[in-house]
Order: structure tokens, then C-alpha cells, then sequence
């Protein structure tokens, strides 16, 4: 069923373009929004009179938020509309951050993570869609690639400002600053957003909804705790078991309905199903540098957080200068290509910062975070146009909201992986010696890098004139 526009939206040139800074700004708040509180987590516990480990809670709550609640924001944004929902979404991320920065317990601290996190939730996917519904798909790489620039780069600056924030203002700030930036991005939706909505949306799966959410919550939750002594093997063990069954109970539940709360028949369209799969595989091993990258450069090599902070800051730089030439790229040499090189480009760079010791010249660390940062990106924004390529107006909600759901969830287990990884290296050693360290996570960095490059066996199987609609590859020769 085709979408239909709201009749008080405003011009189609004037929603195309401010539609892609309005998505833009709320992509910010939410990227930034899951890095910016790591460093300071020993300031907020000491605030909170807890110890920092206590304050993981915080952390998670978030994610765990965002990937329970993305799959039902298609649906909603079908129900009630894009302009409505992505408006509400924006309140509601606003008003978590002012609970957050309000908090005077970690009780409170966690529900109002949970807060933003349902906001998150309905921002990422209501805004895609907009995006996809609103430019043809000639014109949706060049519109998508200036929108995820700031999921790139919140991430990256996230650690920076957080630490920045808390040396020289009060930590409550790292929540207020998106205060005034949610209230002038709300005017603006009410005023330019497109209102996009399915006339008679399909009712929504609450028993779905249920099975799926609680599983993902469940198996988010196991991947965090485990390697840690605060809960045995044995009851690890058992919340795993829950988890599979609930995600398997949701299989046969979303096989034996027509219109479940994720559609498992697009995983029937190949370029869909490569691209989604393909991307969480890759993300597994990029996943783990933002937890990483700091380790190897603040106990590795003696920096302070802010030096390890600048140190990411070509990874945004390289973001943004590919995304100048995603386009061509793409004209020129088409999904397959592109994908199955970039993809190989990508685990080489991880594995080399194994390399990286206290006598590698800074300029050479530079230079290899610009080109992770430069390889990510551009698989970033080739994988997020790739899975709409195929897919039918009345497919694009659905598509976006597994491919943000899946996104979510590749962040955790990617950081779950490398944790893993480093920790068996160090062979469950607690205290272990600067060097012993750093040797695990350069151990590390090779297993991720390996990990990424066996993701090019699912994007081997494209073809080459795969995506021609959105690239237009074939035109530029």
C-alpha cells in the first residue's frame, strides 16, 4: 500500500532540503549520546555515592532500550505518521536527557537512559523512512550519505566531549546540552517535516513484540555480563537458554502469521538479506574498536582520555571527506566491487593496529585511524542504501526497522566479541601487567580483523549490476 503525504507539508523542494539536516541533528543527539557518558562514568558514581562498575547499568540500559524498541517504530510511524512520531521521539529523548541530568540516584540514572533510549528508538528508523520516502532512488545515496555522517562521528566524539565536559563543567551538563538543541530541532519538524503514513496500516504483533523484545533484551543483558564473576556459569548459562528460546518461539510465531512485527519473508530479497547480514558481520569486528581503540591508547601507550579522545578524531574527519565521494565510488564500480574490496580494506586496518606499540610515531596512528574511519564509512553508507534497493514502498518501514535493529545489536555484540577476545588472551588474569595487556589487545585486533574479512563471502554473493537503481553503476564508464 502506497504511502501518502500529509496535504500540510510543506513544498517537495523545501522537504528536500531541510529533511536531511533535521534527520542529521537527531542522528547526532542519538550516536553522540551512546559514547558521551563512558568517560565519565568515575565522576557520575562518585556523584551518585556508587561504585563505577555499578554505573555499567547506565550504560546498557540504553542500548538494550534502543534495540527493544526500534522494531515496533516502523509500525508506528505507519499508524500515526512520520512527522507526528519523529516529533514525539524527539520530546520524549529530550526529556530523558533532562531526567538523566537530574538524576540523584543510579535507580533513576538507568530509567531515564531507558527514557532516551525509547526516543532513540523511534528517531533512527522514523527518520530513515522519511528519508527513503521522500528522494527517488536515484538521488537517496547522495541524501543518505550526508544523513549517517553523524552516526559516524557522535560515537567518535562521544569519549572527547564527555571527558572534556566533566573536567571543566559539571557532569549533569553531558545530558542538558541536548536539551536546547531537542527544543529548536522540534520546531523545525512541525514546521518541514513531511508527514508520511500508510492508510490502512496492518495491526501491530503484540505477541511478537513481546517475544522478540524480551529475547534481544535477554541476550543483550547475557552478552554484557558474561565473562564477569559477578554472576556464575550456571545462570549464565540458563538466561542464554531463555533468550534462544523466546528469539525461537518469535521464528515459528513471525513464520505462522501473515503480518508479524518483523517481516522474516524480506530476507527473501537477496540484495536485502546481504546487506543486512553482510553489514552485522562486519560491524562485529568494527564494533569493537570504540572499546578497543581507548584501551590500547590510554593503558598501551600512557595517553590521558582526552589525548585518546583527539586520537579518534580522524575517524570523523575521514567520515565525512569519503562521504564527498561515496557516489562515484559506487557509479564507477558498482556494490560488489566495492563491498568485497572495502570489506577486506577494513579487517586489514584492524589487524594493523596490532602494530601500534609506544614507539609508533603518532602521525602513523593518525593516518591508520583516518583510514578505518575513511573504509567504515564508506561500507556504512553503501550497506544502508543497499537494503532498500529492491524493496517496494510498502517494504521500506519494515526494512528499516530490522536494519536498525540489527544495527543496534551488532554495536553490543560487537563490544561483547572484543571483551571476549581480549579476556582470553589475558587468561582470565584480573591484574594483569601493562605489557600482558597490551599484548591481548593487539591479539585482539587480528581476531576482529580476521573476523571482518570472512563478511566478504556473503557480499561475494552479489551481482555486479546489484544496486544500479540507487548507484547508478555502469552510467559513470
Amino acid at each position: 500500500m502506497m504511502p501518502a503525504i500529509s496535504p500540510s507539508a510543506t513544498s517537495a523542494d523545501s522537504v528536500k532540503r531541510l529533511l536531511p539536516w533535521l534527520v542529521a541533528v537527531a542522528f547526532f543527539m542519538e550516536a553522540l549520546d551512546t559514547t558521551i557518558i563512558n568517560t565519565a562514568v568515575p565522576t557520575i558514581a562518585g556523584a551518585l555515592e556508587v561504585g563505577p562498575l555499578s554505573l555499567k547499568a547506565a550504560l546498557t540500559s540504553y542500548t538494550l532500550s534502543l534495540a527493544v524498541f526500534i522494531p515496533v517504530s516502523g509500525w508506528v510511524a505507519d499508524r500515526f505518521g512520520t512527522r507526528r512520531v519523529f516529533a514525539a521521539a524527539v520530546v520524549i529523548f529530550t526529556l530523558g536527557s533532562l531526567l538523566s541530568g537530574l538524576s540523584v540516584s543510579l535507580p533513576m540514572l538507568v530509567g531515564s537512559r531507558i527514557v532516551q533510549g525509547f526516543g532513540g528508538a523511534m528517531m533512527m528508523p522514523v527518520g530513515r523512512i522519511a528519508m527513503v520516502r521522500t528522494f527517488p532512488k536515484s538521488e537517496l545515496l547522495k541524501a543518505m550519505s550526508f544523513v549517517v555522517i553523524p552516526g559516524l562521528i557522535g560515537p567518535t566524539l562521544g569519549p572527547l566531549v564527555g571527558g572534556l565536559i566533566v573536567h571543566f563543567l559539571h557532569w549533569r551538563m553531558i545530558f542538558f546540552v541536548n536539551i536546547p538543541i531537542g527544543l529548536l530541532g522540534l520546531y523545525l519538524i512541525l514546521r518541514h517535516m513531511p508527514d508520511y503514513r500508510l492508510a490502512q496500516p496492518a495491526p501491530l504483533d503484540g505477541t511478537g513484540f513481546v517475544l522478540f523484545g524480551l529475547g534481544i533484551a535477554l541476550l543483550s543483558y547475557v552478552l554484557e555480563v558474561f565473562g564477569e564473576h559477578g554472576m556464575g556459569t550456571g545462570g549464565v548459562l540458563f538466561l542464554l537458554a531463555v533468550a534462544i528460546s523466546l528469539l525461537a518461539l518469535y521464528w515459528r510465531h513471525a513464520m505462522s502469521l501473515a503480518r508479524p512485527l518483523l517481516r522474516l519473508d524480506l530476507f527473501a530479497t537477496r540484495t536485502f538479506r546481504v546487506a543486512v547480514i553482510g553489514s552485522f558481520l562486519t560491524r562485529l569486528g568494527v564494533g569493537g574498536m570504540p572499546f578497543l581503540l581507548p584501551l590500547l591508547y590510554q593503558i598501551g601507550l600512557g595517553f590521558q582520555a582526552w589525548q585518546a579522545g583527539l586520537l579518534l578524531m580522524p575517524q570523523a574527519l575521514a567520515a565525512m571527506s569519503m562521504k564527498m565521494i561515496v557516489q562515484r565510488i559506487l557509479t564507477r564500480f558498482g556494490y560488489r566491487r566495492v563491498l568485497i574490496v572495502n570489506t577486506c580494506l577494513i579487517g586489514l586496518t584492524i589487524a594493523l593496529f596490532a602494530t601500534v606499540t609506544s614507539a609508533t610515531p603518532v602521525w602513523l596512528i593518525v593516518l591508520q585511524a583516518f583510514l578505518f574511519g575513511f573504509f567504515s564509512s564508506l561500507h556504512y553508507s553503501s550497506v544502508n542504501t543497499l537494503v532498500f534497493t529492491d524493496l517496494g514502498d510498502a517494504d521500506t518501514s519494515m526494512g528499516s526497522s530490522i536494519s536498525s535493529t540489527v544495527q543496534q545489536l551488532s554495536i553490543s555484540f560487537g563490544i561483547a566479541l572484543a571483551s571476549l577476545i581480549t579476556g582470553l588472551f589475558l587468561g582470565g588474569a584480573t591484574d594483569a601487567a601493562v605489557p600482558q595487556m597490551t599484548r591481548a589487545i593487539h591479539y585482539a585486533f587480528i581476531v576482529l580483523g580476521a573476523v571482518t574479512v570472512m563478511s566478504t563471502l556473503l557480499f561475494s554473493r552479489l551481482r555486479p549490476t546489484d544496486g544500479q537503481s540507487v548507484s547508478r553503476y555502469g552510467q559513470g564508464k
